[in-house]
């Protein structure tokens, strides 16, 4: 009985031990567990705390508020431009229009007309008066433009307001190129007293005096004042004045470094005096190679146009022609440009030439032959894909020119008239979506570059410079590599 009985006793003995110990265990995975909930329960207020502070901070930074929702909204829009212009979403660059005393708008026309053998018009009456047409006319489109009612201008980049408040820039619609050629080629001996008191110069200097005692033009030193200088010399006695506003410029040629930039200012097209061509594509009605006609003889960069007519003018398949400004002479070059292949470009007497724009809407292919020029949209115009480039240097050897083109396929001249019919809208400043809307979406893309020189205006040393800085991005000085 008792051998019997200690087995019972030594297992009693052992389960109340085991008990002991699962009771142990069960108490350490009991903390272990209740530790493992508390740090989940932790972790996962940690989590949530996280996920309401980053909501937070993107509200705080990212949302606007009532009271900087228009400005933040601003900021935004700039960085979120596409390359056919400004998403429809994004608010629109604000442009006030002074208006300006009628002398330097309506009143140009009228001396251009008088010059003529044209009579003064009422001063309350401008409808008598027409804008003449000539190669520099787009400073007339972009203040016909802000003319127009807003609901016609929905497509446009920018919008315009009444309120200078509210402007982010202030459009100066002065008609300084007309103003240059008023006391060229007139013939109205009637008025040639009035001809003579009229003075390209004068102008010039009455409206910068005018705009120095403009409120808006002292607030921020003229930065965020748009200016259109499209001819070469336009502008020129007074640029030093003005330099600080942005430019619409047709190229450098007479401006210096620290005057004119591709950062600062805008370079636009001239306005093409060829009728745009619109018969199909191909070469089957393009019989001659190369086609040029206008004035031989130029100065400073143009004198390459002498020189190559010397190298031209022999060659069989090439036309090339002397001739001025004229309506005989505008026929006579819609007719050669619409029935040759190539166009030629040379340099006038600044880098840039109208021809350009001419070839380009006749859909004749252009050769440009001009080392320094700077070409308008280049943001979003590849001009390669559109027209042949050919270094001055290169162009002037006997045989070159003409046996290059000769070389040149049938279809590769017609992938250059369909990309030439892609982009013919961005030269034609009467066109809906054309010329006026791209340069007002050039212009419009400067203003985060304005606000930040204003900013850095206020606070620098006023000094006079012993020679350019890097604060501008000069015009091409490295010349070009012939694309043939």
């Amino acid at each position: 009985m008792n051998r019997k009985s200690k087995p019972t006793s030594w297992y009693s003995s052992n389960n109340n031990n085991n008990d002991d110990d699962n009771n142990k265990t069960l108490k350490i995975l009991s903390s272990l567990m209740a530790r493992k909930s508390s740090l989940l329960k932790q972790t996962l207020i940690a989590c949530v705390l996280f996920i309401l502070t980053v909501y937070a901070f993107v509200n705080a930074f990212f949302t606007p508020s009532d009271d900087n929702a228009d400005s933040n909204a601003r900021v935004t829009s700039y960085f979120s431009r596409t390359l056919d212009g400004i998403s429809p979403n994004s608010p629109k660059v604000r442009v006030y229009m002074y208006d300006l005393p009628r002398k330097f708008t309506y009143g140009i026309i009228e001396q251009h007309s008088i010059a003529r053998g044209g009579q003064v018009a009422p001063v309350a009456d401008v409808s008598s008066l027409k804008y003449p047409g000539h190669q520099h006319m787009g400073e007339w489109y972009l203040f016909s433009d802000l003319n127009r009612p807003e609901e016609d201008r929905l497509e446009s980049p920018v919008v315009r307001v009444t309120d200078p408040d509210e402007a982010d820039l202030f459009y100066v619609p002065v008609f300084s190129s007309l103003s240059l050629i008023v006391n060229t080629g007139g013939g109205g001996a009637s008025s040639s007293e009035t001809v003579r008191r009229y003075s390209d110069d004068e102008m010039q200097e009455e409206l910068v005096e005018w705009l120095e005692k403009q409120e808006y033009w002292k607030r921020n030193n003229g930065w965020d004042h748009v200016i259109n200088a499209g001819d070469p010399n336009a502008m020129l006695r007074v640029m030093d004045r003005v330099k600080n506003a942005v430019l619409l410029v047709s190229d450098f040629g007479r401006l210096r470094p620290d005057q004119s930039s591709l950062v600062k200012d805008v370079i636009i097209p001239y306005s093409h005096r060829i009728n745009t061509y619109t018969g199909d594509l191909g070469v089957q009605n393009r019989n001659t190679l190369l086609f040029f006609m206008g004035n031989r003889y130029r100065k400073e960069g143009g004198k390459i146009r002498d020189l190559l007519f010397n190298v031209l003018e022999t060659e069989e398949d090439v036309i090339i022609k002397h001739g001025t400004q004229s309506r005989e002479n505008r026929r006579a070059a819609t007719q050669g440009m619409h029935t040759s292949k190539f166009c030629l470009n040379p340099a006038g007497d600044t880098p840039s030439a109208c021809r350009l724009f001419d070839a380009i809407v006749s859909l004749c292919v252009p050769v440009i032959v001009s080392d320094d020029i700077e070409l308008p949209f280049e943001d979003v115009i590849d001009y390669r894909k559109i027209a042949v480039f050919v270094e001055t240097s290169i162009a002037l050897k006997p045989g070159f020119l003409a046996s290059t083109l000769r070389a040149v396929t049938t279809e590769r001249i017609l992938e250059y008239q369909k990309e030439l019919k892609e982009v013919q809208r961005y030269f034609i400043y009467d066109h809906q979506n054309g010329t006026v809307n791209e340069i007002w979406r050039e212009v419009s893309q400067k203003v985060p570059l304005i606000k930040y020189m204003i900013n850095r205006d206020k606070r620098l040393v006023r000094r006079e410079p012993s020679k350019s800085d890097c604060s501008c991005l000069c015009t091409n000085q490295t010349g070009i590599i012939s694309s043939l």
